[in-house]
């Protein structure tokens, strides 16, 4: 399996209704019978195209992911950065096996040494060494845990 190349796009690729999309829909989203039509008629357009519109973000890489965002701290659970060294001819299957993972939230390729970047959220704090743990048995690789030691917002904002 090959991975699609991270691509830059290009700025004619979001109109102003999709960047006030984007910008919009980072600080919440309506918990209504309709939040769909809620949404878009505060955007300007049917709940309908808003659906049309988030999918064709995801589809041409703008968004790689639309959903709610849960503080499993603050339930009783825990939030962890992982990392691992995974050899290059071994990426992708180990790609596969550390998604598998239901508790695997966001999964990242990067440059470095240590290439595999994902974060754990468990329901409790024993969950993450758990999951680690497991996650070595099935790959063979280390799991490196890097702890949130303090926790920050990084809001991503597109001129709109």
């Amino acid at each position: 399996m090959t991975r699609p190349a991270r691509i830059v796009l290009p700025p004619e690729a979001l109109d102003a209704t999709d960047r006030a999309i984007l910008n919009a829909l980072q600080d919440g989203f309506p918990l209504t019978p309709r939040p769909y039509d809620d949404a878009g008629a505060a955007l300007g357009i049917s709940g309908d195209d808003l659906i049309a519109r988030i999918g064709r973000l995801r589809e041409i890489g703008a968004i790689t992911r639309f959903g709610p965002f849960f503080d499993a701290a603050a339930m009783g659970g825990a939030f962890c950065l992982g990392a691992m060294a995974v050899p290059a001819a071994d990426f992708d299957a180990v790609l596969t096996q550390v998604n598998a993972h239901p508790e695997v939230a966001h999964n990242y390729e990067r440059t470095h040494a240590l290439n595999m970047w994902f974060v754990l959220a468990t329901d409790t704090p024993e969950g993450i060494e758990r999951t680690a743990q497991a996650i070595e048995a099935e790959t063979g690789l280390k799991v490196m845990l890097f702890p949130k030691l303090e926790e920050y917002f990084i809001g991503f904002r597109v001129p709109a």
